[in-house]
């Protein structure tokens, strides 16, 4: 057995849950800090039959998968407050995919 640790964008964590649910592969949604410009994480921790990780592998590429967004940033004045009449820089950033902890799992108990 293997104990899957993956740290995805809480937007992607939805997703990545049904997708599991769809296979019937068990999965617990943590709470988890970190990111880039402050995006929330979710971190899911799946049990797997050693056969079954390239497919959750697989849902978690499809349902998190790397893509482009555009963020509008603000300039800041004093203060560290925004100052949005100085006007607005649109960026593209990176966003998305995974990053995924695969662990040898010596035992597994549902009590």
């Amino acid at each position: 057995m293997k104990l899957i640790f993956a740290v995805i964008r809480d937007k992607d964590a939805n997703m990545a849950i049904e997708g599991l649910a769809q296979s019937h592969i068990g999965v617990t949604k943590l709470a988890s800090t970190g990111g880039f410009l402050r995006d929330g994480n979710t971190t899911l921790m799946i049990g797997a039959e050693n056969d079954q990780v390239d497919h959750v592998l697989e849902i978690l590429r499809e349902n998190c998968a790397k893509r482009t967004e555009t963020e509008i940033i603000a300039p800041h004045g004093t203060g560290g407050v925004p100052a949005w009449n100085l006007g607005c820089t649109p960026i593209k950033i990176e966003v998305g995919g995974a990053t995924v902890f695969v662990l040898e799992m010596e035992q597994f108990i549902k009590l």
